[in-house]
């Protein structure tokens, strides 16, 4: 079965469930009220007969009053209505129960011959203090009257007619609510299909505020997600083939050039295919660096370390390599006390490395690169500023793109892969922390790097 139709089944079981239980609710309700309505009607003309009868006992003296004829009773009763519709409220008009009239011995002196029922009630009619006779009223908890039971029968019509047009109101209530409640899901699934076929574009349009419509803003996020991811994958694999293709083409074209005799295999020409050999080995070495880091198959075998000597160290690496450039490497490290992160020093001389051959690669000759920490609250700082060129203010937002190289000095010509900052980006945040990229004030690009600072107190 289909969700809509267990939602109307279940929904529609529910309205019959509740409409039939108020119909034997009320009808229950109905029956003890009109029984009880017939029982108080009966003892309250019960006791205004007894009265009744007890003022004409007195002025007889016995019961020849009654043994006479009816006629004398007949008035009693009338007189007994005129007495109930002069009160206040409604009338109890008519005998609703059998009733009979008998003697101090229980002789009967008015009434049906059969046998009083077990269920009764007595009123005593009286004569100076001494009780001369009862009424006595039937008590069963039934209907005997026909009027009654042909008004019980009316009102038992009328509510399976009243139950009946709720079960109809219930349906088309159901049918229009199970409707409209499946319409989102039913987009939902719709949406779901062509994302599950490739189509990332697809979006589900939120109708209210409720768990679906949280429900369809979850997948618009997913769906946008996987349509990022899949662009990244294209580009990412076109930028691979691009990448790969260049250095192979070099090669290929020196060794045709080779075998064909139109180039010696002089040593200027050896050592141009082994240039073009090591590209291809760094670019295919930074390929599997990013991979590891991307799925976090780095291996991460953090210590307790301050981050002053893990740059001192990558500094000192790079030191002869800034000099030959002719760049100032300046240091400026907050030594008043030990800057301890939790890291890994290998990854984090590898992130320094990476951001110092990146510096060295793209900063002019005769410029600087100036290296400083500090610590803020939590977190540890590390800046890099390097002089000129700098980038465009929207290009500090992509830099950390695999592949990304800005068009102008900062590009392949100076012999990067556009693969370096991607992997420094995927190891601060394997240690909890964040690198941006920002302009310089000397005129270069700016690297914020904040690792979370580990404190005695924690």
């Amino acid at each position: 079965m289909k969700l809509r139709s267990k939602l109307f089944l279940v929904v529609f079981a529910t309205c019959m469930v509740v409409v039939l239980a108020m119909h034997i609710g009320i009808r229950g309700s109905f029956q003890q009220g009109f029984i009880g309505y017939i029982k108080k009607n009966s003892e309250q003309r019960a006791t205004l007969l007894a009265e009744a009868l007890t003022e004409q006992y007195a002025l007889t003296g016995d019961w020849r009053f009654l043994n006479r004829d009816d006629r004398s009773l007949y008035q009693i009763l009338r007189s007994i209505d005129q007495i109930s519709q002069s009160g206040e409220g409604p009338a109890p008009r008519g005998w609703r129960t059998q009733f009979w009239i008998v003697d101090k011995d229980m002789k009967r002196l008015f009434g049906h011959d059969n046998q009083f029922p077990e269920e009764i009630f007595k009123k005593p009619i009286t004569s100076h203090d001494e009780i001369v006779g009862w009424v006595i009223v039937s008590a069963a908890d039934k209907i005997s009257s026909e009027a009654d039971i042909s008004f019980d029968k009316q009102q038992l019509r009328t509510s399976w007619i009243i139950a009946g047009l709720a079960v109809l109101f219930a349906l088309l209530i159901t049918l229009i609510l199970s409707r409209n409640m499946i319409r989102p899901v039913k987009r939902l699934v719709e949406a779901t299909h062509k994302l599950a076929a490739g189509d990332f574009s697809v979006r589900v349009t939120p109708a209210s505020k409720d768990e679906i419509s949280q429900l369809a803003t979850d997948f618009n996020q997913l769906a946008s997600t996987l349509e990022k991811n899949e662009q990244i994958r294209r580009d990412y694999m076109a930028d691979i083939s691009h990448e790969l293709r260049t250095p192979l083409a070099i090669l290929k074209g020196e060794l045709e050039a080779l075998q064909d005799g139109v180039r010696k295999p002089t040593t200027e020409t050896l050592n141009s295919l082994l240039f073009e050999v090591t590209n291809l080995t760094k670019l295919v070495n930074d390929l599997h660096q990013l991979s590891l880091s991307d799925r976090g198959s780095l291996t991460y075998r953090k210590d307790f370390i301050d981050i002053n000597e893990v740059i001192l160290l990558a500094v000192a690496s790079y030191r002869h390599t800034y000099q030959t450039k002719d760049i100032a490497l300046l240091t400026e490290l907050d030594d008043l006390s030990p800057l301890i992160v939790q890291a890994d020093p290998d990854r984090l001389i590898q992130l320094f490395h990476n951001l110092l051959e990146n510096s060295v690669r793209y900063t002019y000759s005769g410029g600087q690169l100036h290296i400083s920490t500090k610590k803020e609250q939590n977190h540890v700082v590390i800046s890099l500023e390097d002089s000129a060129p700098g980038l465009d203010s929207a290009q500090y937002k992509v830099v950390f793109q695999r592949f990304y190289r800005a068009e102008n000095s900062r590009n392949r010509a100076s012999g990067g892969s556009g693969l370096g900052l991607a992997i420094c980006e995927n190891i601060v945040e394997a240690h909890n922390g964040k690198i941006s990229a920002m302009p310089s004030s000397l005129g270069g690009m700016k690297i914020l790097i904040e690792l979370p600072a580990y404190s005695d107190d924690l």
